[in-house]
């Protein structure tokens, strides 16, 4: 798993979105670990939707928190891997 960027969605009870190097998971139980973890809070329409998070990263007028060192999430419904065009742009700092 080194060096595996991803999106993650957590169910609709935890409702997040958030992007980081996955270093574990347990699908069975739902739980995933990332570290370097950035929280989407609103994507904007040009970022087209969550996939589009994973496929471009975050366009212009979205929402993305400071990154932490490392974030342990339950209820994980998906864990998509980005391209390295979404992880470049994760890398910005964006709130706007």
């Amino acid at each position: 798993m080194k060096d595996r960027h991803v999106v993650v969605t957590t169910d609709k009870d935890r409702r997040g979105v958030f992007f980081g190097t996955l270093i574990s998971q347990d699908n069975e139980r739902g739980l995933a670990t990332l570290e370097g973890a950035k929280m989407c809070v609103y994507w904007s329409q040009a970022t087209k939707g969550v996939l589009g998070l994973a496929s471009h990263g975050p366009a212009e007028g979205s929402k993305i928190t400071p990154e932490i060192p490392r974030i342990e999430l339950n209820g994980v419904t998906s864990i998509m891997d980005c391209t390295e065009i979404a992880v470049a742009r994760w890398a910005g700092e964006i709130w706007g």
